[in-house]
């Protein structure tokens, strides 16, 4: 398997890794944050959710249009104006999975050549298709084990408040 067909199967299995590192989370256990400043389970799902709504764009935009301009979001901002700590954890994980999915039949099939179109991202400057591709794989990677960790430690304190 070449590296471009390895990013794009790690790309496709984001939305099996989110609900892998989901499954079972309810109640209190998904709005538990590890410590003060800390994302909850729902938070990170949100986050995922609205970041691959940009990414898609981007994906599109470098698709679409010559050397595309990409601005950056600021993370922080969409946690806390766009509510995602009342959020539907459902939702959130199957607008990840609906929007992953679709980008990826979008790509699947394009010639290697077309993971060389770039656009100039705002703070990272020069980015090509291949890069949003293992950005993104390595995004829900990276926040699949973030999920993990939490639900161990609302687990661990869980079980030390009982004594």
């Amino acid at each position: 398997m070449n590296e471009l067909s390895e990013i794009l199967e790690r790309f496709r299995r984001g939305p099996e890794l989110l609900a892998v590192a989901t499954t079972g989370a309810a109640g209190s256990e998904v709005d538990f944050a590890p410590a003060p400043g800390k994302w909850s389970v729902r938070q990170i799902v949100c986050h995922l959710a609205d970041t691959e709504l940009v990414m898609a764009a981007r994906i599109r935009k470098i698709l679409a249009e010559n050397e595309p301009r990409m601005e950056a979001f600021d993370q922080n901002a969409w946690a806390e104006h766009l509510d995602y700590s009342r959020r539907k954890l459902s939702h959130a994980i199957e607008a990840f999975r609906f929007i992953r999915t679709d980008s990826y039949d979008l790509i699947k099939d394009l010639p290697a050549a077309a993971f060389e179109r770039a656009g100039m991202h705002a703070e990272r400057g020069r980015i090509t298709l291949g890069d949003l591709v293992r950005i993104s794989a390595e995004h829900v990677e990276k926040h699949a084990v973030q999920i993990r960790n939490v639900r161990a430690a609302f687990k661990e304190a869980k079980k030390a408040a009982q004594g």
